[in-house]
């Protein structure tokens, strides 16, 4: 019996030791694989080189022993949970239950249950000792001495690949500390790691793990396991379709000898191994190679394995090198940038080309392209030593945000004998406006320029016939911008998964930068001109002061914001992310709280305001101007032709499902009236194209109020925008009118109309909003506009009446001017003129209000705007007038000036002066003083300012990067705000 068995054994040993022979790596992996199915756990683990060897081949495969052999009173043993990213935890029915279950009721059991219990664990056992030792025979000693590959350093090669994916600018790219990859979705990019030892291509198996959010998983594109797979030829980047090389093999190999046994196994992973890791592609294509990379300097320990790298420079170092640079030159592989072509980049794949071979090759080609550009991808680039050099893929789809990195390292088949390294750099990944297959792809380079890098700029303000605009640090390439998204990100609750859609990035960007309520937003937004807790929102310069403030303190809101402050955050945040985005003014906006596309006012017999209408339930109000954003995206959801600016506003007017956000809304659907669009479309065109009415109380009106005519106060009067070919520093010279792109310019066209009637869903609201019976209308009303009046200056307001009838007209008139937020809503009266006369026929006559400074000095709020308004009734023919009319008061500008030509490092002067035009003291009194790349947002103390006292302050700034730079300076005071001041700089290198 003993003999038979050898026997049996001895022709079974080398039937495998043959097998072994010939068979490559995959015959290992399935007979490994083979092994780690079937574990007992009565006996105590024995492990071949970390792999648990208690494991039972053969027949004994249709069952899992291990989870029914349990001696009473033995605990039931569990595997041991992984540390790492790939750990997780999977719940379910155990064997031992069905085994019991079918034990208990089956035909066939007998009374002995436990006797046959036992019977089978005893039995097992024993034939799982005889296995193990022939096992262990058959095994190498080289398979199982030699432990996976250690991580001992690490390179992202950040500034290397910043240059290549337009993020060279940013800050955490040049950080001397512990540089951070900023890469874009859609391209490559080069990352080495140096283990312990030299990759043994048959033996060791090397992943990179790329994670994202709290939560990461495969299936949400949120977890991307990446194998690494040696090719043929170093620095050949391989098709997708190669991978399936080795590794292929090597995965049915084990599938199938775990399921049909360890012979079966073995034979299969050998077939499988051999064939398909000679499978490739058929197209063949050329592959640039990389240029040597920058020295690396400060290395520093760390708790894992070695030396890691703790920054690294562009500047030469004489004979000093990175530990992983490689020793000869590389030339970088051609990243076509989709800069203003419609060639597609070969990636540096191989037979991706489409300059070369047969048109129906490179439609073949194209068409591969496009399908790997949604999948990540890696390759070898080359191997120097233990230094290996990786090309990776980011997809065009991909989630953006900041990801992580861990490389795992194991040994063929012995995968739970695993080393993990998690890298220390945070990886932020941005949408890609170069790239063609990104949503946000822009194929004008200057408006790239413009609306990607451009790190300043100006927001309109002021009134519509006098256009003011302020300059803005955007400063989306500072150290604080780019973590500050990211939490907002977190903070708006936008699934991890949905990150890579800039539909739904946008609409949640507009809804976290005002804070509402209870939300976490970052900034709190005030009108009523009491900031005494907070920063008035006309001391701020920029952005960066604004975010940085956010983050030290622990995502509080900060105090306090407008419209045009939060336009100033979205642009600067998109930017950073990589959306192209513009701040775009809207001059008389209206806000129509009851959907009936009009702004309603009610006014009594005497020409006084009755707040929120006779019921008291009319909140309608008009801007005199409004700032919201423009987000260049293609609109998938959306019909053809609707792509393009799509405009997003953070300033909280009505609740959109329950949250105050607004948009994406595309300016195209606006323009036509197709409100029927997502996202909050009929909202923005009651923006621009509602209309302004007027109503007096009137005793012979069935409803106790008639419709007033009014010549001019038209919503929607004009739309501004910067001009990205031009800067003024002094006029406003470079302000871009972009109205026509937002609506048609007639306003009374039919479509307007139909559009209109469609939204109110009502026409018997009509006959409210008709204007009365004009025919005997024959008294001719304007209100004058006013020019230019200096701040601390008297003005008048004027109002012209003609009668053109042949009869003499009783005429009661209203003259009202009022300081006012520039949200339309009253502050304080100024003056107020009323009375009833007589105007001949055919004549002319004019009436003035006369304002001194010590009428208004004391009562002017935020931007200094005054409003006047106008009515006029006519008793003899029941005409009814009325009309109003907003203009800013005009504060000195501050002179900003620079000695000298300023360079990195070095210490440069400036100076700053205006004038002070009041006859008071001004007390209370702060510079704040920003330039990007300059100065970083500062706050200045200074002392009190005499009346009419000519201002000189000098201060001095160190530059931090070189190229074009502004100075954005302000200054306010108790009795004076709002003096503004830039300056461009040239900063030597």
């Amino acid at each position: 019996m003993s003999m038979v068995r050898r026997s049996s054994m001895d022709r079974m040993s080398s039937s495998m030791t043959s097998s072994m022979t010939g068979m490559g790596l995959g015959g290992i992996t399935g007979l490994t694989s083979g092994m780690s199915t079937l574990s007992c756990m009565r006996e105590q683990h024995v492990t071949i080189g970390g792999m648990p060897s208690n494991y039972v081949p053969g027949l004994s495969a249709y069952y899992n022993i291990s989870s029914f052999c349990q001696r009473p009173g033995q605990p039931r043993r569990w595997a041991m949970q992984r540390a790492g990213p790939t750990a997780q935890h999977r719940p379910g029915r155990s064997h031992s239950m069905g085994c019991l279950h079918r034990m208990k009721y089956s035909s066939r059991n007998s009374p002995n249950t436990q006797y046959t219990h036992n019977l089978i664990c005893k039995l097992a056992d024993q034939n799982e000792r005889r296995r193990r030792q022939d096992t262990l025979e058959m095994l190498p000693q080289s398979y199982y001495s030699q432990q996976p590959l250690k991580v001992e350093l690490t390179e992202f090669y950040s500034r290397d690949n910043s240059r290549e994916h337009h993020t060279e600018q940013y800050d955490l790219v040049n950080d001397n500390i512990l540089p951070n990859p900023v890469l874009r979705r859609g391209q490559n990019f080069f990352f080495a790691v140096r283990f312990d030892r030299t990759f043994d291509k048959q033996q060791d198996m090397i992943r990179l793990v790329f994670c994202f959010g709290s939560k990461p998983s495969v299936t949400k594109g949120t977890r991307v396991v990446l194998p690494v797979n040696w090719s043929t030829q170093q620095g050949m980047y391989p098709h997708s379709r190669e991978m399936i090389g080795i590794g292929t093999g090597m995965g049915i190999g084990s599938t199938v000898s775990s399921g049909l046994g360890m012979a079966m196994g073995m034979g299969m992973g050998m077939g499988m191994g051999m064939g398909l890791s000679r499978i490739q592609d058929n197209t063949t294509g050329t592959m640039g190679t990389m240029s040597s990379m920058g020295p690396m300097s400060g290395l520093r320990e760390t708790n894992t394995y070695g030396a890691r790298r703790g920054s690294f420079s562009n500047d030469p170092v004489p004979l000093q090198h990175s530990p992983l640079s490689p020793h000869g030159p590389m030339d970088r592989p051609m990243m076509d940038r989709y800069a203003g072509s419609t060639q597609h980049s070969s990636f540096g794949r191989p037979g991706y080309g489409s300059r070369h071979g047969s048109r129906h090759g490179s439609m073949q080609n194209l068409a591969n392209l496009a399908h790997d550009m949604d999948r990540w991808d890696i390759s070898i680039q080359r191997q120097d030593g233990n230094t290996i050099t990786f090309q990776v893929h980011i997809p065009a789809t991909a989630p953006v945000g900041v990801w992580n990195c861990w490389v795992q390292t194991n040994r063929f088949g012995q995968r739970d004998n695993r080393h993990d390294y998690k890298c220390d750099e945070d990886i932020y990944i941005l949408f890609n406006p170069w790239c063609r297959e990104d949503p946000v792809y822009m194929d004008n380079e200057s408006f790239r320029r413009e609306y990607v890098l451009n790190e300043q700029g100006k927001i309109w303000c002021g009134t519509w016939r006098q256009p003011k605009g302020r300059k803005w640090i955007y400063g989306q390439f500072d150290d604080c911008v780019l973590p500050a998204c990211m939490y907002l990100l977190e903070r708006s609750g936008l699934e991890h998964s949905e990150r890579g859609n800039p539909v739904r990035v946008c609409r949640a960007i507009s809804s976290m930068i005002n804070a509402n309520h209870d939300d976490d937003g970052l900034m709190v937004g005030r009108y009523d001109g009491e900031y005494k807790d907070g920063v008035a929102p006309h001391a701020w310069t920029g952005s960066v002061a604004i975010l940085e403030r956010y983050l030290t303190e622990g995502g509080r809101p900060v105090e306090y914001g407008q419209c045009w402050v939060f336009s100033g955050l979205v642009t600067t945040i998109c930017r950073a992310l990589g959306i192209p985005c513009r701040s775009v003014t809207n001059y008389v906006s209206a806000h129509d709280t009851n959907r009936t596309f009009t702004v309603d006012k009610f006014f009594d017999h005497d020409g006084n305001e009755v707040p929120n209408g006779p019921d008291e339930d009319c909140y309608d109000s008009c801007w005199n101007f409004h700032v919201w954003n423009d987000v260049w995206m293609q609109r998938p959801d959306l019909p053809q032709g609707y792509s393009g600016w799509q405009i997003i506003d953070s300033t909280p007017q009505e609740e959109a499902e329950a949250v105050y956000h607004c948009g994406p809304a595309s300016v195209e659907a606006v323009r036509r009236g197709e409100v029927g669009f997502q996202y909050d479309t009929p909202f923005m065109y009651g923006q621009i194209n509602s209309e302004l009415c007027h109503f007096q109380e009137e005793e012979n009106s069935e409803w106790g109020f008639i419709r007033m005519a009014s010549n001019n106060y038209q919503v929607g009067r004009k739309i501004l925008t910067k001009n990205p070919n031009r800067d003024d520093e002094e006029g406003e010279s470079d302000m871009l009118e972009i109205t026509h792109e937002y609506k048609t310019m007639d306003s009374s066209s039919p479509e307007r109309w139909a559009v209109i009637a469609s939204c109110r869903g009502y026409q018997r609201l009509q006959q409210y909003y008709e204007y009365p019976d004009r025919n005997y209308e024959d008294v001719y009303f304007e209100l004058m506009d006013i020019d230019l009046v200096p701040y601390g200056q008297p003005f008048d307001c004027t109002m012209n009446i003609q009668n053109k009838s042949n009869e003499d007209r009783a005429i009661w008139c209203v003259l009202t001017a009022s300081s006012c937020y520039y949200t339309g809503a009253i502050a304080s009266r100024l003056r107020r003129a009323q009375g009833e006369f007589i105007v001949r026929a055919g004549q002319r006559e004019v009436l003035k209000l006369h304002i001194t400074p010590q009428e208004y000095m004391d009562k002017m709020v935020d931007h200094t705007m005054v409003k006047v308004h106008a009515m006029a009734y006519v008793k003899q023919t029941r005409q009814a007038w009325s009309d109003e009319d907003d203009f800013p008061l005009h504060k000195p500008r501050m002179q900003v000036q620079v000695r000298g030509q300023p360079s990195i490092g070095q210490e440069c002067p400036v100076t700053f002066s205006f004038q002070n035009p009041l006859n008071v003291y001004l007390t209370d009194c702060y510079f704040t003083f920003e330039g990007n790349g300059v100065q970083r947002p500062r706050q200045i103390r200074f002392r009190d300012v005499k009346p009419g006292e000519f201002v000189t302050y000098q201060d001095k700034f160190i530059s931090r990067r070189h190229g074009e730079r502004r100075i954005v300076v302000t200054f306010w005071s108790r009795q004076l705000d709002e003096i503004f001041g830039t300056c461009m700089v040239n900063v030597r290198g």
